[in-house]
């Protein structure tokens, strides 16, 4: 591990040894130079090829949301579950794949939980006010990101503003919640940045025939240190710490309700960023651990994991008609696994992976260009695995087309390899990485100066895909037939004062049988529109409304079952007042009945009123 991190420490200074000082900052009016997120490539040329969607800090505001999931709802491609109301479980499915095939990232660094079944993140957790910006990828990210990348990836941004600021805001109910935030600006360069963030919500019961109220009380902190040293170099800091407790409906074994659960999360991440006009190189040290403690009456579980994390990119970008980049990643993953009840077993492990990759662009003429992404994994249970991405874009006038393909691994976790509980599943090392391969086809046509109309089809296959066995008391690689494929569609408005999308996807994922899987509706679609009111008879103010139909689908409730479409209307609005920004939320505009998941209730209509106040 230190010959690596010195490697990397030589390589990093030796390489921007001349750099250029043309890029100057100013901390009145920003850094022109921010680096907020490095991934592997940061070029128009080689990124040609990447499926991406920035959610910046101004448009996280506007939406009036404060759970990062109400967020995600309105993406294309992306199917949320909660299992139940505010802070309850909540997972993820990108363009049909399973919960564990996106990954997420703090940063740019990995954050998936290792301690859990299948590594899964549970965005319920998740609150965006110390989020400064939402990166969303999709489309199979293995030569990206790295392992568990298959359908995509999340990156969340907590880089600070560069103004002396500070905030408070909070709404109360049944989902009471405070923010804080503060941002300090000193004349020799420092910029500190302070976010505190506390929520309870008390929403009854999480299942449609439960009787008691099913709380959860969330608390965060996020510190941001930044300085720039000189014009083109800035060394960063991010600490950031989640505690949670969670009540949840179930029945031990005695039949009696009662099913609690504590979650810890705490990140350690700092660096060194280094721009100039021909390249931009980053390196980053990474810590991360989660904790989680589960009593359900009847027995008692605890998980814990921790992950060390250290990656060099550099990138050059200095050739008009080529751009390449190179880095590797070493990450180091350990945890431990206590069951107190009828079995009382405890273990542990720890796994290793060096990863290291690069990525190349080039314009083949004026109007086309060819992009790769290459990366080899070498985990020492899972072996060497080698992931790539080859993209081919090609622009006539207002049209714009272009073809891909790639692969992507998920390595076994933690839990998968080591793991244990009270229900008498045993972990197994021998298993291997579940991979995937992906083809797209896609397009744009710039319609009109701000109407874009984009579209993909894309179809994903596994092997070695990892799944419990049918007594649920392992993990193994199955060699089945699955698939997924689909169409996205999407219409976007952006005018001086308004916004306006609206998306249409049709998916198929299909078992071995040919049959539908799970939660993995065939049809859904949606409409946004932001509208900033100048002239209005109550002054100016602002309106956000969401609308999402989700299609039925294949959902599990002790059998097969199908759960019925929705049809979801939020609409937000947004006024300045007494010096405030006041928000007033109605979701659920429409009071639909629905369970997502089945026998898990979701919030009926609800009006909330928040505010913040800026001094």
């Amino acid at each position: 591990m230190l010959r690596i991190v010195i490697f990397l420490y030589l390589i990093f200074f030796t390489l921007n040894a001349n750099a250029l000082d043309d890029c100057k900052w100013n901390i009145k009016n920003g850094v022109p130079c921010l680096i907020i997120s490095k991934i592997n490539n940061t070029s128009k040329i080689s990124e040609a090829g990447v499926n991406k969607i920035i959610i910046s800090k101004q448009d996280i505001e506007n939406s009036g949301y404060t759970n990062l999931t109400d967020i995600l709802k309105t993406i294309s491609g992306l199917n949320v579950y909660q299992s139940g109301g505010k802070g309850q479980s909540s997972s993820v499915f990108t363009r049909g794949a399973e919960s564990n095939h996106t990954l997420v990232l703090l940063n740019g660094i990995s954050i998936n939980d290792q301690s859990v079944t299948d590594g899964m993140h549970d965005f319920g957790q998740d609150f965006v006010q110390s989020i400064q910006q939402i990166e969303i990828y999709k489309g199979s990210g293995g030569a990206h990101f790295g392992p568990s990348a298959i359908a995509g990836a999340i990156n969340f941004i907590t880089a600070i503003n560069y103004t002396n600021s500070y905030s408070i805001s909070g709404f109360d109910g049944r989902n009471n919640s405070a923010n804080g935030n503060y941002t300090k600006v000193t004349d020799n360069g420092w910029h500190l940045n302070i976010n505190a963030t506390g929520n309870q919500s008390n929403l009854g019961s999480a299942t449609a025939d439960g009787t008691e109220d099913d709380g959860t009380f969330n608390k965060q902190l996020n510190l941001n240190v930044e300085k720039w040293i000189n014009d083109n170099t800035k060394v960063r800091s991010t600490f950031y710490v989640r505690e949670t407790r969670t009540y949840y409906d179930d029945m031990d074994y005695n039949g009696e309700l009662g099913y609690v659960m504590d979650n810890t999360m705490q990140a350690l991440q700092t660096g060194i960023d280094r721009v100039s006009q021909n390249s931009e190189d980053s390196l980053t040290f990474h810590w991360h651990a989660y904790g989680k403690d589960i009593d359900d009456g009847g027995f008692a579980d605890s998980y814990d994991s921790q992950s060390l994390v250290a990656r060099f990119e550099k990138e050059i970008n200095s050739l008009e008609k080529l751009s390449f980049g190179f880095g590797s990643e070493y990450k180091y993953d350990w945890g431990s696994f206590i069951n107190e009840g009828s079995f009382n077993s405890s273990t542990k492990g720890h796994v290793k992976d060096l990863g290291i990759f690069a990525n190349a662009g080039y314009k083949i003429f004026d109007n086309s260009i060819l992009s790769f992404y290459g990366r080899r994994d070498n985990h020492n249970t899972a072996g060497r695995n080698n992931t790539y991405k080859l993209s081919y874009i090609q622009t006539i006038n207002n049209f714009k087309f272009g073809v891909s393909n790639a692969t992507g691994l998920r390595n076994p976790t933690l839990y998968e390899l080591f793991g244990s509980n009270n229900y008498g599943y045993k972990g197994d090392i021998n298993l291997k990485a579940e991979k995937s391969k992906t083809n797209e086809i896609f397009g744009s046509y710039d319609l009109f100066d701000n109407l874009t109309l984009k579209s993909t089809a894309y179809r994903t296959t596994f092997l070695d895909r990892l799944e419990f066995n049918s007594g649920f008391t392992a993990t193994e690689n199955k060699q089945i037939d699955l698939s997924n494929e689909g169409l996205e569609s999407e219409l976007i408005y952006e005018g001086q004062n308004q916004k306006f999308s609206t998306f249409t996807t049709f998916s198929k994922s299909k078992t071995e049988k040919g049959a539908s899987q799970q939660r993995r509706p065939d049809l859904n679609y949606g409409v946004n529109f932001y509208k900033k009111f100048i002239n209005s008879a109550v002054g100016p103010f602002n309106m956000n409304l969401n609308y999402k139909f989700t299609g039925k689908h294949l959902d599990y409730d002790g059998g097969a079952a199908v759960a019925k479409s929705t049809k979801i209307v939020d609409v937000i609005f947004s006024k300045d007042l007494f010096g405030s920004i006041w928000n007033l939320s109605i979701t659920n505009l429409l009071n639909e009945k629905y369970e997502r998941p089945l026998t898990y209730t979701k919030d009926g209509r609800r009006l909330t009123i928040s505010f913040r106040k800026l001094y």
